[in-house]
């Protein structure tokens, strides 16, 4: 009778991944939109209306995160909840800001997707972090795990 032998996966040579992801973020590093988020960010950093409403909007927000210690009873939460809107409303106004926040949001969004090509190339059960705090897919929404239909445990 012959033994069963037992295969152990070989191990995995990462610097053929290493290289392959610097070359990834080098080509993505030289990609117009890198530069529309570098200039746009240098642009907000640098422009004095900018400048001035980044200080405003951390005023109105410790004054805000000071009341939110107390909740919506404390006496000017909603004043404080409204300063802070009306500051947010001032930013978008401001080119540099808005087109910043546009770039880094299309960035953002391509870094994703990137990286969800890369995680389901190798399962498609491989949760992939998001910066939207309201996200589509994955364990707890309902998605191909099953979870928000009651699959998990």
């Amino acid at each position: 009778m012959q033994e069963l032998q037992t295969l152990e996966p070989a191990p995995l040579d990462m610097a053929p991944l290493v290289l392959c992801a610097y070359e990834l973020g080098d080509s993505i590093n030289q990609s117009a939109l890198v530069a529309d988020y570098l200039y746009w960010k240098d642009r907000a950093e640098n422009d004095p209306e900018a400048l001035r409403l980044k200080v405003v909007y951390a005023k109105a927000k410790e004054l805000f995160d000071e009341c939110q210690r107390f909740g919506r009873f404390h006496p000017d939460y909603n004043a404080a909840k409204d300063a802070i809107k009306k500051v947010e409303d001032e930013m978008s106004e401001v080119e540099s800001i808005r087109r910043y926040k546009e770039t880094e949001a299309e960035l953002d969004t391509l870094l994703y997707e990137v990286s969800l090509m890369i995680a389901e190339s190798v399962s498609e059960t491989i949760k992939v972090p998001s910066n939207n705090p309201l996200p589509t897919g994955g364990c707890g929404s309902g998605g191909s795990c099953g979870c928000g239909s009651g699959g998990c445990g």
